[in-house]
């Protein structure tokens, strides 16, 4: 079901892309806007296009997430600016080097802003929803998340993160009125491939969606409830039942015994 009195959503990497389509639909659904990016002349354009077509307030905080000061500042205004009821975590990096050929400085500062930037963002913002008993985290994953062979293994493991934590909060929150979602992207048309190493040219046409396209997804699975939106997956009867296999397996990953094939002195199989 939608999520009730648009407010005001504070989105992350604002300036481009997935996050700038979020700020214009959100705009379109009533919503006032902080913008966060690192690009000023971007999101000073952006906020003023999307200020003229809709009317709505728009703010903008130049940031970028990977220096400990200006995120603090964006944490800052999540917990004290009660207006905000939706945070878009979808600020991130990748790269399309293989795990070897990466930098270590380099894998280290994706796992700063993929993961640690959107933890200490969702902290901040997850206990005053929880507190209000209204609000909504959105956090941008990817298909990496559950198809880590795909790309870099550091990208994939960081968005295996963003899908666990979603799940966990999902978990945690629901009974408090605060509502968790998590968007795995395929392929998507937006400058993440060129920065990333791989010109989006290179990419079969087939598997590329457009950042419209994508969000418009997002939010119609959020509209329906979901707490996993895939946007590329049609067959949606396989993602349900890879969640019921998996619910179904955890009841058997803790025991006080081994499992026969573990134990010294036997050929179980």
């Amino acid at each position: 079901m939608p999520h009730a009195q648009p407010g005001t959503a504070l989105i992350t990497g604002a300036s481009s892309g997935i996050g700038a389509v979020y700020a214009a639909r959100l705009a379109q659904r009533g919503y006032d806007l902080i913008l966060v990016a690192r690009n000023r002349d971007r999101l000073d354009l952006l906020a003023r296009d999307i200020g003229n077509e809709t009317g709505r307030t728009i703010q903008t905080i130049v940031a970028d997430l990977g220096d400990r000061s200006a995120l603090a500042r964006v944490e800052t205004k999540l917990k004290e600016d009660t207006n905000i009821n939706l945070l878009v975590n979808n600020a991130g990096v990748g790269t399309h080097k293989t795990l070897l050929d990466s930098d270590a400085d380099a894998m280290t500062k994706l796992i700063e802003l993929n993961v640690m930037a959107l933890t200490r963002l969702t902290y901040a913002a997850g206990p005053q929803f929880a507190a209000r008993g209204n609000g909504a985290i959105i956090n941008i994953a990817s298909i990496a998340a559950i198809t880590p062979e795909l790309l870099n293994g550091v990208y994939g493991g960081s968005k295996a993160f963003v899908l666990a934590l979603s799940q966990s909060l999902h978990h945690e929150l629901a009974d408090k009125g605060v509502r968790v979602q998590a968007v795995l992207p395929g392929a998507t048309a937006t400058e993440f491939w060129e920065i990333g190493g791989l010109p989006l040219e290179h990419l079969p046409k087939e598997i590329v969606m457009s950042a419209s396209d994508m969000v418009d997804a997002a939010l119609k699975g959020f509209d329906l409830g979901e707490l996993v939106t895939i946007p590329s997956l049609h067959a949606i009867a396989a993602w349900d039942q890879f969640e019921t296999s998996r619910g179904a397996l955890a009841a058997q990953l803790s025991n006080n015994t081994p499992a026969p094939r573990y134990v010294v002195g036997t050929n179980a199989c």
